[in-house]
């Protein structure tokens, strides 16, 4: 019996002497919560904390797609550019809006230190879902080639002109060319006109620019009265850096609820970029005045 107790003892001894030699280590535990790892790739740290550009969703369209704004630069001059008020019907505006967000996130040494970009692409998002088919950017591929569906396309989906929905000289009935359309039930009845309404008046824009399209040339603003001075500066400095004819005036036809001519009611320089057709986003000459135009609020 002394034996087999004494036998049971070695066999406990032996038996814990192996476990502390061939036991396998385990590593402690590291809190991870205030620590981060030294391999992380430095892009997947700038993704997560971009510096040069935002995206604001400044309100929604008819029928609830955002109207998106895209921030570029910290600067306390802010240039607001907006294409695709036209939607689908001037399609290529909201296209060179796009090409202009593309050039900004690969280039944003190119922003003066003092100026912020604000780009919104599609003002009429809905209208421009008719002729591509998505909602965001889009190329011309996308583009539906039926020009019954994007004239019908220039409107929103209450079929309001929203170029026509603004407060300056705003009348329900209005003119597109020789044809009467709906310029909304009063000024800044709809969403898309309202949501460039509430954003111009909490950020007081140095400068708006805005595409149309098709004639070819810079056009001014004003509101009753004459065109400030700063407007006509802004017209002809994006004129000549572009290559585009600069005009004293919009007198093709009355246009009433315009965009443009509220915000010169607002004492906002604006000016309507008015690309030369249909189809050509003409970037390079667009390009050339947007970046005559930050070096002139650089001053």
């Amino acid at each position: 019996m002394k034996n087999t107790i004494i036998a049971v003892i070695a066999v406990i001894i032996i038996g814990f002497i192996g476990y502390f030699i061939f036991r396998k280590p385990v590593s402690p535990v590291v809190p991870t919560t205030n620590t981060i790892s030294t391999t992380t790739p430095t892009s997947a740290v700038q993704n997560t904390t971009p510096v040069n550009k935002e995206e604001t969703v400044i309100g929604k369209s008819v029928e609830g797609r955002d109207i998106v704004a895209y921030h570029f630069g910290t600067g306390v001059r802010e240039i607001v550019l907006v294409g695709g008020i036209h939607g689908g019907y001037s399609w290529n505006t909201a296209l060179v809006a796009y090409q202009t967000i593309d050039y900004l996130k690969a280039n944003p040494s190119v922003i003066p230190a003092n100026i912020k970009v604000t780009v919104i692409p599609a003002l009429n998002p809905d209208g421009l879902f008719k002729v591509v088919g998505k909602t965001g950017a889009f190329t011309a591929t996308d583009v539906s080639a039926s020009a019954t569906l994007q004239a019908a396309a220039r409107f929103n989906a209450n079929l309001v002109d929203i170029s026509r929905n603004f407060d300056c000289d705003w009348q329900a009935n209005a003119k597109w060319q020789s044809k009467t359309v709906s310029g909304g039930s009063a000024a800044f009845s709809e969403p898309e006109s309202l949501a460039v309404k509430n954003y111009v008046e909490t950020k007081n824009p140095t400068a708006v620019i805005v595409w149309y399209s098709a004639a070819g040339g810079v056009y001014p603003s004003k509101c009753g009265g004459s065109v400030m001075t700063e407007t006509t500066n802004l017209t002809n400095l994006f004129a000549k850096a572009s290559g585009y004819k600069a005009y004293s005036s919009y007198n093709f036809y009355e246009t009433t609820g315009d965009m443009v001519n509220w915000l010169a009611k607002k004492q906002i320089p604006a000016i309507s970029v008015l690309l030369t057709n249909h189809t050509d986003t003409e970037f390079t000459k667009n390009q050339n005045g947007i970046m005559a135009v930050m070096k002139f609020y650089t001053k």
